[in-house]
């Protein structure tokens, strides 16, 4: 199956046919396919690498019988973070191995998807402020983004290096040559790692033109993900650049003297494949090549219950990743506005949404009656004038819309597509289409025949004024821009949203930036787009968006933990845009956010850089979690490279250090514990504010926490009790502390429960 999903619609690389070489073993007289597994062994002392992989070497060669085949059969060899191997293997070997006393965990290779002019400005890190974060972290400089995507277009002028000084000595790195890719040409200042991985797709560079045959073997990327994402994080200044003459400004990353390491894990195939395999090998390098950040806008389709499950190898790479002070960011997915859609959801890795901006594009449509409608579709052609008709989507198209302007409804009754409708207009010549269909985030520029998206309520005032006169007209002008707080902000319809299916107490995503239009750097040779740029819109323009931030809070904070860092996120994050309107959650009915939608809020980097207080968790922390999941005890023992014994009673789930408090069988009273840091000033009282739940009353002591110079750490306990008597679902609430300058909020989600397993 085949998806014609376009690239801008959501900025992701639809994967859908998988490509996986495969070997065929003979085993007792019959054949077996291999396919590649990955086998994690869990913590190990890595002070020597290639001791680590002749062990692996080692495991291998005991399986199959000989040095030869485990050479030949072994894919990656994960050394640095975390010890691993990805092999091809059968079935029954696969089995085999799996029974090895060393063995954390087998997985099957997997395959994920890849999931500007105006974002920081609008987040309110203002270059021309003498003051703020931007400015306190000098942009960044010195911090190193690591990117997992689909390569880079490094002529970009958004990867120059101008005005950096040295590469940071700590910098372990390499850029690696290959096709149109010389590593002392391309890699600079800025961009100052680049590799690629494709093993676990292609063995021992056996590749078919035919299924790679617009691709680089190199971290040269064909179509613009990667670029976007990078210069999205960290891309340097680059001023007058648009999409086709919309959202003109100067370009730049959220931190844009940051420096860029790329990772290529995802190849242009008819589909795109990105392998879990490949992602793993890079996580691995990424850890030993020094980044402080790791961004990874990534994703599957769903269900994906055994690939989020924080059991996985995927997350796994992540925990090593967090638990050696490297920050990992993901998106939240592109399968929004369904609930349970939420992606990668493990509680060490910060998971994003994405949001609208304060701009869009808005075309004119003027009707004879002289009536004015905003269509939401950005059109860059010139102004066209014609005779307006409808036409039924449902029937059969005929040519009585050559040269007019076609005005169709799409509906889930009448099984049409927005491209069945548009193609059969094409067929015959029509002027354009005015298409109503339900809203969206998408920014489709119209180009050549004229396509404007508008809404129900819109179609129905021009069909109103089509049946009122003889000759109904429409006149279709350029776009304008409107930005401001005229412009609502929205958690996007595409935006995966929660709960959180496999780890119901962990709120999921935890925070919100833009996603929406986002103007970034694309490939221009290939693609011939105006300048190298584009707009695309997905969560995978919004991770990286939030990349950028923590990377200037590294700056400023460099001894923070991951944790502390996330936690300064959330709990300053914002539930009403930069003006103080509220947040819309789009989809098919419009209301107000709340957690499930964006998290925490909007993310706020200047308040970020300045909590007052944090919730910090460890590695330690996230063992206990994982207790309290009920985790085999062996398991977790090899992941933390200590013997590990689960209390007993386990602990609950609800005790994880979060910066937020996600109760889904609420019944019986609950009563769980919050650990705060101070980071502000010594001398600190906090106030407790509490805005509980509909029908559920909540109880913390103590009311005030004082800090001074010897108490910088305090508990809390909470205790949560219900007034429905029947299941419900979720309400939403918050609990802050407040010293009068700081307000340090954490998200309430609760659900009752008297009737377990049965949801109504």
């Amino acid at each position: 199956m085949n998806s014609q999903v376009s690239w801008w619609v959501f900025g992701v690389i639809s994967v859908v046919l998988i490509l996986n070489l495969e070997y065929t073993v003979v085993q007792g007289g019959a054949s077996e396919e291999t396919k590649i597994h990955i086998v994690y062994l869990g913590e190990r002392e890595h002070n020597d690498p290639e001791l680590v992989t002749a062990s692996h070497l080692r495991m291998l060669e005991s399986l199959l019988g000989s040095k030869k085949d485990a050479s030949e059969f072994m894919v990656h060899s994960y050394r640095h973070g975390f010890s691993g191997f990805a092999a091809h293997l059968t079935d029954s070997q696969a089995k085999k191995i799996a029974e090895h006393p060393d063995v954390v965990q087998m997985s099957p290779n997997t395959f994920y998807e890849p999931q500007t002019t105006r974002t920081f400005e609008y987040l309110g890190l203002s270059p021309s402020s003498p003051k703020g974060l931007l400015h306190d972290a000098n942009m960044g400089e010195d911090v190193i983004i690591g990117i997992l995507d689909s390569g880079v277009w490094p002529e970009s002028p958004s990867f120059s290096d101008k005005g950096l000084g040295p590469i940071p000595k700590r910098w372990k790195g390499t850029c690696v040559d290959g096709e149109n890719f010389d590593s002392k040409k391309h890699c600079n200042k800025k961009l100052i790692g680049a590799r690629y991985y494709m093993d676990s797709l292609f063995k021992n560079n056996q590749t078919d033109s035919g299924i790679l045959g617009r691709e680089y073997m190199s971290a040269r990327e064909v179509f613009p993900h990667g670029s976007h994402v990078a210069s999205t994080a960290a891309g340097a200044y680059v001023p007058n650049v648009s999409d086709n003459g919309l959202g003109m400004g100067t370009a730049r990353g959220g931190a844009p003297k940051a420096r860029i390491a790329m990772y290529k894990v995802c190849w242009q195939t008819e589909d795109g494949s990105c392998a879990t395999a490949d992602i793993l090998k890079a996580m691995d390098d990424a850890i030993a090549d020094g980044v402080d950040v790791i961004s990874i806008s990534l994703g599957r389709a769903i269900p994906i219950i055994s690939e989020i499950d924080v059991n996985n190898v995927f997350s796994y790479g992540a925990f090593h990743a967090v638990s050696k002070g490297i920050t990992v960011l993901m998106a939240a997915g592109n399968f929004g506005p369904d609930a349970y859609s939420v992606q990668n959801i493990a509680p060490w890795i910060i998971t994003v949404a994405a949001t609208s901006l304060d701009r869009w594009f808005p075309t004119p449509l003027t009707l004879g009656n002289n009536v004015t409608l905003w269509a939401r579709t950005p059109s860059a052609n010139p102004e066209v004038q014609a005779e307006l008709i409808y036409v039924d989507s449902s029937k059969k198209m005929t040519s009585e819309a050559e040269g007019k302007m076609v005005l169709g409804f799409i509906t889930a009754e009448n099984g049409e597509t927005a491209n069945d409708f548009i193609n059969q207009q094409i067929a015959v010549q029509a002027a354009g289409v005015i298409l109503a269909d339900r809203r969206n985030d998408i920014m489709t520029v119209s180009i050549g025949m004229i396509y404007i998206s508008i809404d129900y309520q819109q179609g129905t005032t021009i069909l109103n004024y089509i049946k009122s006169t003889s000759k109904p007209t429409l006149k279709v002008s350029p776009s304008i821009t409107l930005t401001g707080p005229v412009v609502a902000t929205k958690v996007a319809d595409f935006s995966s949203r929660g709960p959180n299916s496999v780890s119901p107490c962990v709120l999921k995503p935890d925070i919100a930036a833009p996603g929406v239009s986002i103007v970034a750097a694309c490939t221009p040779e290939k693609m011939n787009y105006e300048n190298g740029f584009t707009a695309m819109s997905g969560t995978s323009m919004a991770a990286p968006a939030v990349a950028g931030v923590v990377a200037l809070l590294k700056a400023v904070h460099p001894d923070w933990s991951p944790a502390m860092l996330k936690s300064a996120l959330i709990t300053t994050a914002s539930s009403t845009d930069p003006y103080g309107e509220p947040i819309f959650s789009e989809g098919l009915s419009r209301k107000l956010a709340d957690p499930f939608d964006f998290g925490g809020g909007l993310v706020n980097p200047d308040k970020a850089a300045n909590p007052g207080l944090v919730y910090d968790a460890d590695a330690q922390d996230y063992i206990r979690f994982l207790c309290a999941s009920n985790y085999d005890e062996m398991s977790i023992t090899k992941i933390s490279k200590q013997t590990i014994k689960c209390p007993s009673p386990r602990p609950s789930m609800l005790d994880l250090n979060l910066p937020s408090i996600t109760i889904p069988y609420l019944k019986e009273d609950v009563t769980l514990t919050r650990t705060v840091t101070n980071v502000g000033p010594v001398n600190s009282v906090y106030k407790l504010i509490l805005q509980p739940p509909m029908g559920v009353k909540i109880s913390v002591r103590p009311k005030r926490l004082v800090f001074n110079s010897r108490v910088k750490k305090l508990s809390y306990q909470v205790t949560v009790s219900t007034t429905h008597k029947a299941n419900s679902i979720y309400f939403f609430g918050s609990l802050i502390w407040t010293d009068g300058s700081h307000n340090v909020t954490i998200p309430l989600s609760i659900r009752t429960q008297m009737l377990t397993y049965f949801d109504q």
